[in-house]
């Protein structure tokens, strides 16, 4: 029945009662929700805090307002205050624990992420050194400049999303966006 693609027609039909529009957002979002998750709390937990993630879009999306926000906004920042939550509930985050470089949080590998699409041998050997070798620079980092990283690079979100998202002035995540890439030059060089 769902023929539209972007997320505002998407809600708008599932909030006609179109239950195959919410099964497309979730289709859409699963993946780069999943993976945000595992860079803040860990691979382990993704998976139980991306399923959460959905539940409470699910419990919520009939109230969203497509005129008052963007949903790849809402929805990210469902799955960090989740994310958070969740870590929060089993003791491994406190609530500075965001401002530093906290090794349970560094459990996401980049390497796990890379798709292999039958490469050759000496093409995959390249992209696992490259892709631990992003992954040990970017350990080096706070989980809010790696969260800006993830979500600037890999989500191509906007500094302004972002800080949605972060709960975060503009003016913030640029200047954490800028600290992060000054220390990955520095460990780079």
């Amino acid at each position: 029945m769902t023929q539209v693609d972007n997320d505002e027609g998407l809600i708008l039909s599932y909030k006609d009662g179109d239950q195959e529009a919410l099964k497309s957002l979730i289709e859409k979002y699963t993946s780069p929700v999943y993976n945000f998750v595992a860079r803040l709390a860990g691979r382990g937990n993704a998976e139980d805090i991306t399923q959460e993630t959905f539940i409470k879009v699910w419990k919520n999306l009939s109230k969203f307002d497509v005129a008052k926000a963007s949903f790849k906004t809402w929805i990210f920042t469902i799955a960090k205050n989740t994310a958070l939550d969740f870590l929060r509930k089993k003791k491994i985050l406190n609530f500075s624990d965001l401002e530093n470089n906290d090794p349970e949080l560094n459990e996401a590998s980049f390497a796990d992420n890379i798709p292999d699409e039958r490469i050759l041998p000496s093409e995959a050997l390249q992209k696992l050194q490259d892709a631990e070798f992003l992954n040990s620079i970017l350990e080096i980092l706070p989980a809010t400049h790696r969260a800006v990283l993830v979500l600037h690079y890999q989500e191509e979100m906007t500094f302004d999303e972002i800080g949605k998202v972060l709960g975060k002035s503009i003016n913030t995540v640029k200047s954490q966006h800028r600290r992060a890439l000054e220390v990955l030059r520095k460990n780079t060089q």
